[in-house]
């Protein structure tokens, strides 16, 4: 049976050696003040302590000194297991200081990892991390020097075929945000922008004997409707009612309290942006790529935008007329919608359905979407991309491996290089002004990201669009395709290449 506790009480309940899962995605939906009432109780007493962490796509807030950050940096936290660490701003410093073990996950294989302890199952099968660096084979999924546990992948054969086997740490303790809580217990998200992995994590740690230990705005009188009630009563321990801190207009929007119609989209957009004081003006370079890539897009298509340059995607597609026109969809569940970005990234304007979590990797492990755009820090010789990896930085691999793994089109938007490039646009010509200092285009990439030979196996179509030209992935290697209006392809092309490439372009207008 639930009780009703403080902050106090409720992390009272954690013990030292524990293995927490976080049901969080980014930058939203933290339970932020149970993180802080660890923090101040691991100051007073030194416990809880060496802690294990999973979360399917991190838990920061984008403060250093808010949210778990604190005992994470004091020394309460011996492993960490994540899919992403972007919005952990300290944490994902500390980590290549071999303060404690770090893993990086795919995000989807955590969700799906964290479902199968759900149904008493030790692990999850997928073949999405083969012949990338998380493959034993390769690197592994061990972030810094000191992390070797070998027991969260293996290699497994089922009827002739290879899988990766993910499998974690027993979940003893679960942290979840919601919104309400009726008398019987029942958690409803009904203001939160997604419930993420929030049912799986409590099941499987009731499953293991651990403690449900839920944060929400409010108590109601009112039992939620069944559908509406995502966490049931009987799984849940302890229940703290925190004041919510108040949220803009704008952030409301990206609850789905109200319907936001395509046509409402742009000005709600405007809205998030202003709030979260984001500035759009997009450089030269990423609207040529945007432009040029938004003419892959197709009726019906169902779709995934990454963040960064491909995000000018939409603005293109919505000037071409496809954005009513397919389905865009978002890692944290949402379908239907315009995805948020910058801090509320996970969030959606107008979503027509959020699910949980593991659904959508479901999704988009099977190939179920059409088409995706992801960025990309380095590409090499062979089509190999890496995306979590820069030098001296660990951003994580996010769902990016698993929406890359079987989309039947992958399209890669990047800059040729980067650090000081500079190009203009004029009627139609573009030209290289500068060359940047940082290529992006190597004899081998620094960490695997996307398998050039795993997509080729697939049968995946894969374009590299530039700034200046597009690339698509042959047995061979890559093969200059298309060539822009302005660029010289032995001076501005192949000369910048540190690699030869199957040349046979075509000039596209932009």
């Amino acid at each position: 049976m639930y009780q009703i506790m403080s902050v106090e009480e409720a992390v009272g309940l954690i013990r030292d050696g524990d293995c927490i899962c976080v049901n969080s995605f980014v930058g939203i939906e933290n339970p932020v003040a149970l993180h802080e009432g660890i923090y101040e109780r691991f100051k007073k007493t030194h416990s809880p302590s060496h802690l294990t962490m999973v979360s399917s796509a991190g838990f920061g807030v984008w403060d250093e000194n808010r949210n778990a950050e604190g005992y994470i940096r004091e020394g309460a936290v011996d492993k960490l297991i994540c899919g992403h660490f972007g919005a952990m701003l300290s944490t994902k410093k500390i980590i290549l200081e071999d303060r404690f073990e770090a893993y990086n996950l795919p995000l989807g294989c955590i969700s799906h990892a964290i479902r199968a302890q759900a149904g008493g199952l030790p692990g999850a099968l997928s073949k999405v991390g083969l012949d990338i660096f998380v493959d034993p084979r390769r690197e592994g999924p061990g972030i810094n020097n000191i992390s070797k546990d070998t027991s969260l992948i293996s290699i497994v054969e089922v009827e002739g075929e290879e899988f990766l086997y993910y499998k974690l740490p027993k979940i003893t303790i679960a942290l979840i945000k919601g919104t309400a809580a009726d008398h019987r217990g029942n958690i409803s998200f009904d203001d939160m922008y997604m419930s993420g992995d929030a049912l799986s994590i409590a099941q499987a740690t009731r499953a293991n004997g651990g403690k449900v230990i839920v944060q929400v705005d409010k108590l109601v009188s009112t039992p939620s409707r069944p559908r509406n009630a995502i966490i049931p009563g009987c799984l849940v321990d302890a229940i703290v009612v925190c004041e919510p801190e108040v949220r803009h207009e704008a952030y409301e929007a990206l609850t789905g309290s109200f319907e936001i119609t395509y046509k409402e989209w742009n000005e709600w957009i405007e809205k998030v942006d202003a709030i979260a004081q984001t500035q759009r003006k997009t450089p030269v370079v990423s609207n040529i790529i945007g432009k040029r890539a938004a003419r892959e897009l197709k009726e019906d298509d169902i779709v995934n935008i990454g963040i960064g340059i491909p995000e000018t995607i939409s603005r293109y597609a919505r000037k071409n007329g496809m954005l009513d026109r397919i389905t865009l969809t978002v890692e944290s569940g949402g379908i239907g919608g315009f995805p948020a970005s910058g801090a509320v990234f996970g969030a959606m304007i107008g979503a027509a359905s959020v699910y949980d979590m593991s659904n959508q990797f479901d999704l988009y492990d099977n190939g179920g979407l059409d088409i995706c755009f992801m960025g990309a820090l380095e590409v090499d010789r062979f089509g190999n991309v890496n995306s979590h990896r820069g030098p001296g930085a660990y951003a994580g691999i996010g769902g990016f491996a698993n929406i890359t793994a079987r989309t039947p089109t992958v399209v890669f938007c990047l800059t040729f290089n980067t650090r000081g490039l500079e190009v203009t646009r004029s009627k139609g010509a573009v030209t290289i002004e500068h060359e940047g200092s940082i290529p992006k285009f190597v004899p081998e990439v620094r960490s695997v990201s996307f398998s050039a030979s795993r997509a080729l196996a697939n049968h995946q179509r894969v374009l590299y669009v530039t700034e200046r030209c597009v690339f698509s992935l042959t047995s061979e290697g890559l093969k200059l395709i298309e060539v822009y209006p302005g660029i010289d392809v032995e001076r501005d092309i192949l000369s910048q290449l540190p690699f030869p490439v199957i040349c046979e372009p075509k000039q596209t207008e932009l």
